[in-house]
């Protein structure tokens, strides 16, 4: 062998642990996530450790091939905003924002963004997607609940406080989602012997006068349903439904624990942001949120108070006591 080809094999051997080295490197992939809630919330957290569990389980490693930032927006518009735009100049890979909001905000930044929205009510009806099957642009994941669930909420009232004749829903006017589920138990009513009335929730005056209202005659119970504003009141709505002894239904588990509600029955959110890790990984992986399908909730929780049943002075039936997922003594 010649020398020249000698030296230039040996360089050529020298390489190659260098390019092994590099090609076993993995390229980091970037995830933004928009919340419209605070860095203390619980319920929140506990979604995210969800979240980021799945990711795990699906290969993805914090600091190996994988980096995260997170926005704690709270509910304020003017911060999911903010954060919307910090996040997007960041050029992530993909973002995971939950509620339309946030959303929203994503898509209306100059930048394209994939986006996965682990909860969002009415996707279609908001403007974030074209339909469930395809969503067509930049955003996809999964709804916060199907609208029949309505009729399941004035069920378990009367289950719950049989002597019901009268229910006021509290919904979101703003959102079409608000409207639809009203439509959905007006159904369900007449079969149930109940009438129902909306109440509106524009701010904390109408909120209060509309329930004292309400509760000036007998035999009357409240429907929480799903949305930002129901979330914002939360509190105060549960505080209203005490001191007026009115029985009450609501669409999310934190209603009830920690916040002290009668009962509460609806998807899993935990469930729900497990499963948009999947959504995530495809996206990481090639895949568009356009073929993506707006998929609905496949796991429900039913949660009861029974001290909250106590001081109402309800009994609550041992058949809905079965088969509820938690019980709160």
């Amino acid at each position: 062998m010649r020398r020249r080809e000698f030296i230039t094999l040996l360089g050529g051997a020298a390489a190659w642990p260098i390019a092994a080295r590099a090609q076993q490197r993995e390229r980091i992939r970037h995830i933004g996530i928009l919340l419209p809630a605070a860095a203390d919330d619980v319920q929140f957290q506990a979604r995210v450790g969800a979240f980021l569990q799945a990711l795990a389980l699906l290969g993805w490693t914090i600091g190996r091939n994988v980096q995260i930032d997170t926005r704690w927006a709270t509910a304020s518009a003017g911060e999911v905003r903010r954060h919307a735009a910090e996040l997007v100049a960041l050029a992530p890979d993909v973002i995971l924002a939950h509620g339309a909001g946030p959303v929203r905000a994503l898509q209306q930044a100059p930048r394209a963004v994939p986006i996965v929205f682990p909860i969002a009510g009415d996707p279609v009806g908001a403007g974030l997607v074209d339909s469930l099957a395809q969503p067509g642009g930049n955003a996809t994941g999964f709804m916060e609940l199907e609208y029949s669930i309505g009729g399941k909420w004035l069920e378990l009232l009367k289950e719950v406080a049989p002597s019901v004749t009268r229910a006021a829903i509290l919904r979101d006017a703003a959102l079409g989602s608000g409207t639809n589920l009203f439509a959905a138990i007006q159904t369900a009513a007449p079969s149930l012997r109940v009438e129902v009335s909306p109440i509106n929730m524009r701010d904390v005056h109408e909120i209060e006068r509309s329930i004292a209202a309400f509760a000036r005659s007998p035999n009357g119970g409240l429907i929480v349903t799903a949305g930002a504003a129901t979330q914002f009141y939360r509190d105060m709505i549960i505080k209203l439904a005490s001191r007026h002894k009115l029985p009450a239904v609501y669409n999310e588990r934190s209603f009830v624990a920690p916040g002290g509600g009668l009962i509460s029955y609806g998807p899993d959110f935990v469930d729900q942001y497990r499963r948009a890790a999947s959504y995530v990984d495809r996206i990481l992986k090639g895949e568009k949120p356009a073929d993506l399908p707006v998929q609905a909730p496949t796991k429900y929780e039913l949660m009861i108070n029974l001290k909250t049943a106590k001081a109402l002075g309800l009994e609550i039936p041992s058949t809905l006591l079965a088969r509820a997922d938690e019980v709160i003594e």
